[in-house]
C-alpha cells in the first residue's frame, strides 16, 4: 500500500522496492540489492554557481559594461571591498569568480564559525603563497559583521601589506556594523534583490540545465518567483525540492498546484533587527507621516507577513501618534494605545485589524510636530545653558524660614485672575522673557491652541503697557 504524504491522490504514486529483510550489523555501510548507493548531488544551487560574471544573472550596477566590477574584472586589478546586500544575490559567488579571475588561491571564512586561529591559519597560507608567487591571497569572509572589533581589526595589517585581498559579504549596513579603519580600506558595493524577471530567468536556466527532461506551467514559474522574493538561493533550493520530488514521482509537467502543495510556506525577507527591519518600520512611519493609508497598511502588512511582532509595530504606531500628529489631533493618541491594547486582549490575527485602523487613522490625520520640535530644542537649549535659578516668586515655600526669605512673594495664582490667566507674569528665568519653542501649526485642534495663545500674548502685552505686568 501507498501513502501519499501531500494528500493529493490524483498524482502517480512513489515508486517502492521490494521488502528485504534487514542486514545483519557491520561495519561497513549497507548497500542497496543493485549494488552501492548512488553518490547524493550537490545542491542544485551549487550546481548552478556561474561560471563566470557573464553568467551572473542581476547586478547590472555593478557588473554591466563599464560598471565598477566589470572593469576590475577586465583590468585584472583586484582590490578589498564589502560586498553588502540581501541573502541570495551572489555574494559568495562574486568573490569565487574574483579569486578564478584574477589567478588568487581562495580562503573561505564564516564569521559565524571561525575566529582568530581561523585568520591566524590564512594568514600562514598567504604568506606561504606570497613567499612562492609574489602573489597576494583573496580572503573571503562571509558574514563580516559577525566579528568582533578585534577579529575584524586582525585582518587590517594583511589588507595594508597587500597579503590579502580581503573581501568581506555582509547584510547589515557596513557603516554602523564593520570597523571604520578596515571600511577605509574597502571599496563598498551593494547588491540588489533579483528583479522578477531577473529570477525567472534563473528559472528558465535552471529548467533546460538541470531540469530538461520535465517543464514547468506559466503558473508555476509564477508561483517560483514569488516565493524566491528576490533571492536565487531560496529559488534554487525550492526548485530542488519540488522538482526533485516531481521527478520521483514521474511527473514530467509542474504545475502550480504541485508546488503549492511540495512547498512550506516561505515568509518573505524581513531579518528582525537587521537592515530589512529598519527600512520597513521607517517606510510605514514614513508613509504614516505622508498622508498615504495605502502605503502605510502595505508597510504594516509586509511586517506582519515577514513575522514581525505585532507588538512592536503597535509600540511604533504609539510613536507616530505622538511624534507626528500630536496636538493636531490628541485622538490620535488615545486611538493608538487603545490598538496596542486591543491586540494584547485578542492577539493575533484578530488583533491585527485594531492595529490596521490605528496606521491609517493616523495616516488621515491632521499632522504636528510641533510638540516634537518644540521638546528637542528646549532639550538641546538646556544642556548648554547653564543652570539659571528658578524666580524668587515661582519657588516653594513649605516652611515658615523660607517665606522669610521671600520665596513665593508676589506669586499671583491664576485661577484668582479674570480668564483663570495672570497677565502680564512671567514664568522662565531671568533673560529667557522674550524665548518661545513651541509654535502650533495651522492644522486640527492645533490652530485653535494657536488662536488660544495668541489672545493670551495679546493680554500679555496689554498688561505689560497698562504697567500692570511682572518688571524685572
Amino acid at each position: 500500500m501507498t501513502v501519499d504524504l501531500f494528500g493529493n491522490d490524483d498524482l502517480p504514486p512513489l515508486k517502492t522496492h521490494e521488502r528485504r529483510e534487514p542486514a545483519p550489523k557491520s561495519r561497513a555501510p549497507r548497500e542497496a540489492a543493485s549494488g552501492a548507493r548512488a553518490p547524493v548531488p550537490r545542491p542544485l544551487a551549487e550546481r548552478m554557481r556561474p561560471a563566470s560574471i557573464d553568467e551572473v544573472i542581476g547586478q547590472k550596477h555593478l557588473l554591466g559594461p563599464g560598471q565598477p566590477l566589470r572593469v576590475a574584472f577586465e583590468t585584472c586589478r583586484p582590490h578589498s571591498m564589502i560586498l553588502w546586500g540581501p541573502p541570495g544575490v551572489g555574494k559568495t559567488t562574486l568573490a569565487r569568480l574574483m579569486a578564478d579571475g584574477f589567478g588568487l588561491p581562495f580562503i573561505a571564512l564564516s564569521a559565524v564559525l571561525s575566529g582568530v586561529q581561523q585568520i591566524r591559519e590564512a594568514v600562514d597560507q598567504a604568506r606561504v603563497h606570497m613567499a612562492q608567487t609574489e602573489r597576494p591571497t583573496l580572503v573571503f569572509v562571509d558574514e563580516v559583521h559577525r566579528f568582533n572589533k578585534s577579529q575584524q581589526d586582525a585582518f587590517l595589517p594583511h589588507v595594508e601589506s597587500g597579503l590579502f585581498i580581503f573581501v568581506g559579504a555582509t547584510t547589515e549596513n557596513p557603516s554602523f556594523e564593520v570597523n571604520s579603519a578596515l571600511l577605509s580600506r574597502s571599496a563598498v558595493y551593494v547588491l540588489e534583490s533579483l528583479k522578477p524577471e531577473e529570477t525567472a530567468e534563473l528559472v528558465t536556466r535552471t529548467m533546460a540545465r538541470a531540469f530538461a527532461d520535465m517543464t514547468l506551467t506559466d503558473d508555476a514559474r509564477g508561483v517560483l518567483v514569488d516565493l524566491a522574493d528576490g533571492d536565487a538561493r531560496r529559488c534554487l533550493n525550492a526548485m530542488d525540492v519540488a522538482l526533485g520530488m516531481a521527478r520521483d514521482r514521474g511527473l514530467t509537467t509542474v504545475d502550480a498546484a504541485f508546488l503549492k502543495t511540495a512547498l512550506p510556506t516561505t515568509l518573505r525577507r524581513f531579518d528582525k533587527g537587521g537592515e530589512n527591519f529598519y527600512d520597513q518600520i521607517s517606510a510605514l512611519h514614513k508613509s504614516v507621516r505622508g498622508s498615504d493609508p495605502d502605503a502605510a497598511l502595505y508597510w504594516m502588512c509586509r511586517m506582519l507577513d515577514g513575522g514581525c511582532d505585532p507588538r512592536y509595530i503597535a509600540r511604533r504606531v504609539v510613536r507616530m501618534a505622538i511624534e507626528d500628529v500630536s496636538l493636531a489631533d490628541p485622538r490620535a493618541t488615545d486611538l493608538a494605545l487603545a490598538a496596542a491594547d486591543i491586540y494584547e486582549r485578542l492577539g493575533s490575527p484578530e488583533g491585527e485589524l485594531a492595529l490596521a485602523q490605528a496606521v491609517v487613522y493616523l495616516a488621515v490625520a491632521p499632522k504636528s510636530n510641533a510638540v516634537y520640535t518644540a521638546y528637542n530644542a528646549v532639550r538641546s537649549f538646556v544642556h548648554q545653558d547653564g543652570s539659571r535659578p528658578v524666580p524668587m516668586y515661582l519657588r516653594n515655600a513649605p516652611t515658615q524660614l523660607m517665606k522669610d526669605l521671600g520665596y513665593k512673594e508676589g506669586y499671583r495664582y491664576a485661577h484668582d485672575e479674570p480668564e483663570a490667566f495672570a497677565a502680564g507674569e512671567i514664568y522662565l528665568p531671568e533673560g529667557l522673557e522674550s524665548k518661545r519653542w513651541y509654535e502650533p501649526t495651522p492644522r486640527g485642534l492645533e490652530a485653535k491652541i494657536a488662536a488660544k495663545l495668541e489672545h493670551l500674548r495679546e493680554l500679555n502685552r496689554a498688561a505689560h503697557a497698562e504697567g500692570r505686568g511682572r518688571k524685572r
